[in-house]
């Protein structure tokens, strides 16, 4: 790779803020995909706590970068809009369409 397209080493003291969190692995992998087809970098991270004293309480969150977030809640937030638009309009019928 040449060195003008390298990409920047990550910051350490960098700010991250968290804009998703699930505790299925997997809805947070689906919306990391949607962040990273967008073009915004984000971390998954795996939120543990001591199940002896919280039992069930547990999750993964997605970090993304202080001035990426408000682009990727609203990357999230237009995809959950389309999903319900596409769930509302989704017509649901045993019988198959009369033809004309």
């Amino acid at each position: 790779m040449p060195a003008a397209e390298k990409r920047p080493q990550p910051d350490p003291n960098e700010k991250l803020v968290k804009v998703f969190d699930s505790e299925q692995e997997t809805e947070v992998l689906v919306v990391k995909g949607l962040l990273d087809s967008a073009g915004i970098e984000s971390d998954m991270t795996s939120v543990d706590a001591v199940q002896d004293l919280f039992p069930g309480v547990g999750g993964t969150v997605l970090l993304v970068r202080e001035e990426d977030a408000e682009r990727a809640r609203q990357t999230i937030e237009e995809y959950k809009n389309a999903a319900t638009i596409d769930d509302e309009t989704a017509e649901i019928s045993g019988e198959p369409e009369a033809k004309a």
